[in-house]
């Protein structure tokens, strides 16, 4: 046996051993059939702490600690750590009249590496590796480092039943692909959080109900709160199990949307050589929830309706049911690209990018299905800015320094433009341009949105060319422009003459009148000229346009608006039916025979 004993600690790193005279403690096996809990170590080159975290008793702990500290401090500030939480738990026992139990002794903390016991003077960073096992009373930790670890977990705040819950989560040394999902409810309708408790303690509280990264609740899971357990992946590895409970429980549903008779035109896919496109101004809630909006603009919608946990599950359920390959949209609050529409539609499938307003809460964003594109560049820009610095503005820039009031208006505003370059996988080395924009929205600002068009149009032509020559272009957005204004009539006729009633929209002091010039062909809208995509209670028309180059592409399908009824059932939009003041478009197109 000592023969057997001497040759396995010859084999060991020298370092990690024990050198002090005690006996070298060896790791006992565990009974059969009993796997071994998991302590995670993130320790990175570079950076001078590490942290080290496990689970004790239904507790997670966590603890930061140098990595050139000896690894035995770390062990006793682990025991310390222990004892002073028995400390707080007798305490509480106290304070509630209970007979608090005698103290407890010390918990034994060890580490062991490859069956030797590791010694005191190693350095953390070379004492946690992986294989080690960490020792904590009677309970041994398999240690992995840089384990896949949730760095951010969330569970939105409003559910409700028929609407996609899809947590906010952020995996590092994994894939969110590759982590595994399990969803429970509560058994008992959520009365209080005491009462919740109680039956969490005589049952187990919770019935599991599904899989997956994305949980839709049925009407049965209404009072009850979800919980979702998740475990970290990558590379064929696990990490510390996250389980995450909803704040409040599940509530009802508006019953029928807009957009629900709309998704029935979109359960599938489109298939290669077909791409569906969305163009939708989903409502910042920077503008939604103004004294503005709430008492002048949208006075008849339900204020709760108005806030943006109750629409953002209205627009998480209408983007996803689209099933669209292409996503351009505007009024996007920074917060919910981030927190919510990048998680939601990671988890169906579709990447995205961003382009913030300059002195903005919000933006544009883009997604893209990854299975069918790839972004290979992007030339976002700031129309203001670009028409002053880029020698390819001018000309336009020359034109309109003739009259001072109008380019100062111009100049002032932070009106941008996305713009990035796909390659289509089905056909490498094809790419097309999706542009996406929201021009300036004044009533009166037609000359305004003229000029921004036409730095739109040259920047675009510059970067087909520049970049992706022979490329398709793809233009959405929300333009605040009627079929009859300038701004159409430059994109549908790729000219626009000095005589336009735009140039002259904000009165004749801030005219300045010229014949402007596209870049491109005669462009259609891909989804005709709808009698409004924008319905409020004082105004209602049609802003929002996708626009496309008919040598390249053509139209396939175009999926209906809702009907009049269905947008003025609880008088105009937003409403707790329909989530923004714009309808989304959304088309099916087809690469051209020739394109294919």
């Amino acid at each position: 046996m000592l023969k057997h004993l001497s040759a396995a600690l010859h084999r060991l790193p020298r370092r990690l051993l024990s050198s002090s005279p005690r006996t070298v403690t060896r790791v006992s096996s565990l009974p059969l059939g009993r796997r071994m809990e998991l302590a995670a170590v993130r320790c990175l080159p570079g950076e001078p702490k590490l942290t080290i975290s496990f689970c004790l008793d239904g507790n997670n702990k966590h603890m930061l600690r140098d990595q050139d500290e000896a690894v035995g401090k770390a062990l006793v500030r682990i025991s310390n750590n222990l004892v002073k939480g028995q400390g707080k738990a007798k305490k509480s026992k106290k304070n509630k009249g209970q007979q608090p139990s005698e103290a407890a002794e010390p918990t034994v903390v060890k580490l062991f590496y490859e069956g030797g016991e590791v010694a005191d003077s190693v350095l953390n960073s070379e004492a946690w590796q992986d294989g080690a096992v960490l020792q904590v009373g009677e309970v041994k930790y398999s240690v992995q480092r840089n384990a896949p670890t949730f760095t951010n977990a969330e569970l939105p705040v409003s559910l409700l039943a028929g609407f996609p819950v899809c947590p906010n989560l952020e995996v590092e040394f994994g894939n969110l692909q590759d982590c595994e999902f399990t969803w429970f409810k509560e058994t008992h309708p959520e009365t209080s959080p005491e009462s919740a408790a109680e039956a969490s303690a005589q049952d187990g509280g919770w019935t599991e109900v599904g899989c997956g990264r994305v949980h839709v609740p049925s009407t049965q899971d209404i009072g009850r709160r979800l919980k979702l357990r998740c475990t970290p992946k990558g590379g064929g590895r696990s990490g510390l199990v996250k389980e995450l409970i909803s704040g409040g429980a599940v509530e009802a549903g508006p019953g029928v949307c807009t957009f629900d008779n709309r998704h029935m035109y979109t359960i599938k896919e489109a298939e290669w050589p077909s791409v569906r496109v969305m163009s939708y101004n989903i409502l910042a809630d920077v503008y939604a929830q103004t004294e503005l909006s709430k008492t002048v603009l949208y006075p008849y919608c339900a204020p709760y309706a108005l806030q943006l946990d109750y629409r953002l599950n209205l627009i998480k359920k209408e983007l996803a049911g689209y099933n669209a390959d292409i996503m351009c949209l505007q009024e996007v609050d920074k917060g919910v690209f981030i927190d919510s529409l990048t998680p939601t539609l990671d988890a169906f499938g579709l990447d995205g990018v961003f382009k913030v307003k300059e002195k903005q809460h919000e933006g544009l964003a883009t997604f893209y299905r990854r299975s069918k594109f790839k972004l290979l560049s992007q030339h976002d820009i700031m129309l203001s800015e670009a028409l002053t610095s880029d020698p390819i503005h001018s000309e336009l820039l020359e034109r309109l320094s003739t009259n001072s009031t109008l380019k100062e208006k111009i100049l002032q505003r932070s009106t941008t433009l996305q713009v990035s370059v796909l390659e289509d996988l089905n056909k490498p080395g094809r790419k097309v341009c999706v542009a996406n924009t929201h021009l300036y929205w004044h009533p009166k600002g037609g000359n305004v949105r003229l000029v921004q068009m036409g730095v739109a149009l040259k920047h675009l032509g510059h970067v087909i060319s520049e970049v992706a020559p022979g490329a398709p272009l793809i233009f959405c957005g929300d333009f605040n422009s009627v079929p009859t204004s300038g701004v159409f009539q430059l994109l549908s006729e790729a000219v626009v003459p000095q005589q336009h009633a735009d140039w002259d929209s904000s009165g004749l002091e801030d005219s300045c009148r010229m014949e402007l010039l596209s870049a491109f062909p005669p462009l259609q809208s891909a989804c005709g000229q709808p009698a409004y995509t924008n319905y409020v209670g004082g105004f209602h028309g049609c802003l929002d346009y996708i626009f496309i180059q008919q040598d390249s592409m053509k139209v396939e399908q175009v999926i209906p608006l809702p009907s009049h009824q269905e947008v003025t059932t609880y008088e105009a939009l937003p409403s707790v039916a329909h989530p923004s003041d714009h309808i989304a478009l959304v088309c099916d197109l087809r690469w051209n025979p020739s394109e294919l």
